[in-house]
């Protein structure tokens, strides 16, 4: 019976320091590659409206002086590794993210959001863009 007692208590002692781990990442604000994608128009949707928010182009400078989203920033992924970028000073600051195809966007988003940013959007790439673009 006192066995079967102390089973039970280092079952749930493991199971409390499992769920701790779990979470710990979560309550420190590290998000091990988390990111949300949302389609190109719910982007271009969000854009129409101003906000506090960035658009990040991650592809290489030639390719974002060739044409680029209106108002983005351009980081490449190549650049991006595991120190935060200057140009992206604030953790939770919205970053909506994008690059050619979406490959790239996708590979930059989990970077970040492994350094700990913790708003990270993919959207895709700019060949889906129907918008206007600027040199």
């Amino acid at each position: 019976m006192k066995k079967a007692v102390v089973f039970i208590i280092v079952g749930v002692v493991v199971c409390l320091a499992i769920v701790g781990l779990l979470l710990k990442d979560k309550i420190m604000g590290k998000n091990d590659g988390q990111f949300k994608s949302i389609t190109m128009d719910e982007a271009k949707e969000i854009f129409k409206t101003p906000g506090d928010y960035i658009i990040l182009d991650v592809r290489r400078a030639d390719e974002y002086a060739s044409g680029h989203i209106p108002g983005a920033i351009n980081v490449a992924n190549e650049d991006i590794s595991t120190s935060q970028p200057a140009e992206l000073p604030e953790l939770d600051k919205v970053i909506y993210v994008y690059c050619r195809s979406g490959r790239r966007s996708k590979m930059a988003s989990s970077k970040l959001a492994a350094m700990g940013y913790t708003n990270i959007i993919e959207f895709g790439g700019i060949i889906d863009w129907t918008g206007e673009t600027e040199k």
